[in-house]
């Protein structure tokens, strides 16, 4: 643990006999800690439900607003950090980028338990919860120096899949802690509501303290800085020029992006459109979460450019099956459809995800992978925010849901012009030469 010298997945016998073992122990770290800067990452997409409920006074686009700042503020993050581990090592990175979660998660929990905190300092705490959205394309690039080219897909597939997971996490867990006293000993009285019940709500973000502490220190003690990720920024910026990452980072901002901004505004959407059911906000990022290591196995197995295909044509059929049951104000088939677009949304993480090392070589692949991530992270900004102004111009979001289909669209069209077609420029599903 610490630094290793020496490191070649793609040699069998090394890999076997230790390659593997430290992977696996990198990954396992790596997963909890992403999970941790997820649930930061998206923390306002719960509190920002229940700020007017203890006495805020903020209006829907602003409400909307604070669920969307950490986006944008995580994206512009993540073209810094899908470089740190190249300049300052794995490890090191993530035990820095993980601490420092603990400055918003504090904020936070002391910030809400007044109700005349300004709106500018809700503003900024919002964007600091922007540090955890950086994670994901320093965690990404990390772990895929770590294994080979033939298991790529998996890793990535489980350590975005369950780290991916703390969007539905902080979704479950918040509407529970908060209905109990535990850190009140912090200090803080409880909210009183409307209807007489007590809520904490700085229970929200203090629930995450102990966790970051502990992972911080896990990290510090349990992860590897590879020889392999050493590259300089310049080295590593090269990728800017190549065509394909470019149409790669379209594919992700189609299905990540989608995952994200989906998970970013569904409570909120939920609120507008179907008050009564705002608990069951969670299902959509943990379905999303829980399908994206399925995606990067199945392309593993299948080819990463045919599964894209499929899960953007579920996304289109699903996004239009949510504008029909919106007009039909179906509760059922809105919340069905809904979580067919987040399901779909997931896998097309993960198979395209696997794509991209298939694409690339081994010392381009691991940038492309944070570069691709940090434009789809502006999913969870622009999304929220499409949303918020088509509820707030029409009363509903199908206006936004209309753009999001022209976009599929063309996804589907790069997707396959350039990696599925018989004659395309990189064949993704030619699996044979994937293993190899």
């Amino acid at each position: 643990m610490g630094r290793i010298k020496e490191w070649n997945p793609e040699n069998a016998e090394f890999w076997e006999k230790e390659g593997k073992r430290h992977a696996k122990r990198n990954l396992w770290i790596s997963v909890p800690t992403l999970m941790l800067a997820f649930i930061v990452w998206q923390i306002w997409s719960v509190v920002a439900v229940r700020l007017n409920d203890i006495g805020f006074a903020f209006t829907d686009e602003q409400l909307f607003t604070l669920a969307a700042v950490p986006g944008l503020v995580g994206a512009s993050l993540r073209f810094v950090y899908t470089f740190a581990v190249g300049k300052f090592g794995g490890r090191n990175w993530v035990v820095f980028s993980t601490g420092v979660l603990l400055i918003p998660t504090l904020g936070i929990g002391f910030a809400v338990q007044n109700p005349d905190t300004p709106y500018w300092v809700m503003l900024t705490l919002a964007a600091l919860c922007g540090l955890g959205g950086g994670n994901f394309s320093s965690a990404l690039a990390n772990i895929s120096f770590f294994f080979p080219k033939k298991e790529k897909g998996t890793a990535l597939g489980i350590n975005g899949g369950l780290g991916n997971m703390g969007v539905s996490v902080v979704q479950f867990v918040t509407p529970l802690i908060i209905a109990v006293s535990t850190f009140a000993f912090i200090g803080g009285e409880g909210q009183v509501l409307a209807n007489g019940q007590e809520i904490w709500l700085q229970n929200a973000a203090f629930i995450w303290v102990i966790p970051i502490v502990v992972m911080t220190i896990v990290a510090y003690f349990g992860m590897d800085n590879l020889p392999t990720a050493q590259q300089s920024v310049k080295d590593q910026f090269v990728i800017v020029k190549r065509k394909h990452t470019w149409i790669m980072t379209i594919l992700y901002v189609a299905t990540f992006g989608s995952f994200i901004g989906y998970g970013a505004a569904f409570p909120l959407l939920l609120r507008s459109q179907f008050p009564d059911y705002v608990a069951l906000a969670f299902l959509g990022a943990f379905l999303a979460a829980a399908f994206r290591p399925v995606g990067g196995w199945v392309s593993d197995k299948f080819g990463g450019a045919r599964v894209t295909t499929y899960v953007l044509i579920a996304m289109t059929l699903g996004a239009l099956s949510v504008i029909y049951f919106i007009g039909q104000q179906n509760f059922a088939g809105f919340l069905t459809s809904f979580l067919l677009l987040f399901i779909a949304a997931g896998m097309g993480s993960g198979s395209t995800f696997q794509m991209i090392p298939i694409i690339f070589p081994v010392k381009e692949a691991a940038p492309v992978l944070g570069f691709t991530a940090a434009f789809a992270a502006y999913g969870s900004f622009f999304i929220p925010q499409l949303f918020g102004w088509s509820v707030s111009t029409t009363g509903t979001p199908i206006s936004a849901l209309y753009y999001f289909i022209a976009f599929y669209v063309i996804s589907i069209v790069l997707n396959w012009y350039y990696y599925q077609r018989k004659n395309a420029e990189v064949r993704c599903d030619d699996i044979s030469k994937n293993a190899a």
